[in-house]
């Protein structure tokens, strides 16, 4: 659905965005996650027509966003960070103003305002002032606009700013629903958003695309990776970091402090110990309290890409 290659946004001598190559197929919901900067907005924009590209091409739909702009802008809904909202008209103004301008049947339009103001929470609010508004609701009426013309993509500039914790469950959930019939392409700082909602993520920083990978796959390029959290019952004059640390799957053993008579350890594996350490406990007749598998979160993965790119 989405397709880039070797796209270039040049501003005089800054080079914002660096010759980027990436692929987004239908169904998916793609994570663009990098710090402030980073070329993300500059990307967005250049798919949805709204800037040009120094170089480079790019399909949106199957349309070309610089030979066919306007057939990309029909299949695309876009929400920008600060939703484009005329303050002075009510919420059903608005909404039937963009339904007009996206080109939605005289007939539908009506019901496709009810529709979407149902799925984002607005249900009865067709009569508010968008002035009068909190900047969540801004934010509910922006991703409207963006839907009310059943698009095929939507690119999404951190669609929850604003939302209350329970507000944001809410957005999530409609998201992901959105993404069965269509593309989504979501930016936002809030990384536990992606991992809620994202099975793959684009890493850009300094125009440049630092990774594209699954979340597992990204969260692997921490260190060793996985590790596993052991606690063993203490045994008098036997080292049990030593012990585990002997076995042939093991990489890396280091003690993670003692409670309750149990000694914890951190250990790091290239393939899942877990079964090599219970055979060593059963053998040796030992007890053991647990044995947990950690990933490292989306943070950490985020944190040491951009660090070691540096």
């Amino acid at each position: 659905m989405i397709s880039v290659q070797s796209l270039t946004k040049r501003y005089g001598s800054v080079l914002a965005v660096d010759g980027i190559d990436f692929e987004v197929g239908k169904g998916e919901i793609v994570g663009f996650i990098g710090p402030n900067g980073a070329g993300k907005t500059t990307t967005m924009r250049m798919l949805t027509g709204f800037i040009p590209a120094t170089d480079g091409t790019a399909t949106v739909a199957g349309f070309d966003v610089f030979d066919e702009p306007m057939s990309v802008r029909r299949s695309i809904g876009y929400l920008p960070e600060t939703p484009p909202l005329y303050t002075e008209l009510t919420i059903g103004q608005y909404l039937m103003f963009v339904a007009e301008v996206r080109e939605v049947p005289r007939r539908e339009r009506l019901g496709r305002m009810g529709l979407v103001m149902e799925q984002v929470g607005l249900s009865g609010w067709e009569d508010r002032i968008l002035g009068s508004l909190s900047k969540g609701y801004r934010q509910r009426v922006g991703l409207a606009q963006a839907i009310i013309h059943d698009p095929k993509v939507l690119i999404l500039d951190e669609p929850t700013s604003g939302l209350d914790p329970k507000q944001m469950v809410g957005i999530r959930e409609f998201i992901r629903g959105l993404a069965l019939e269509r593309t989504v392409i979501l930016s936002t700082h809030i990384l536990s958003e992606v991992e809620a909602l994202c099975e793959r993520a684009i890493l850009i920083d300094g125009g440049r695309i630092k990774a594209a990978d699954t979340l597992d796959g990204l969260r692997a390029r921490v260190g060793a990776g996985v590790r596993y959290r052991i606690e063993i019952q203490t045994v008098p004059n036997v080292n049990l970091a030593a012990a585990v640390g002997a076995l042939d799957v093991v990489d890396q053993v280091a003690p993670a402090g003692e409670t309750d008579g149990f000694v914890g350890l951190d250990v790091r594996a290239s393939e899942d110990p877990r079964t090599a350490i219970a055979s060593l406990v059963t053998e040796k007749g030992w007890q053991i309290r647990a044995m947990e598998r950690h990933m490292p979160n989306l943070e950490e993965a985020f944190l040491h890409l951009v660090e070691d790119e540096r």
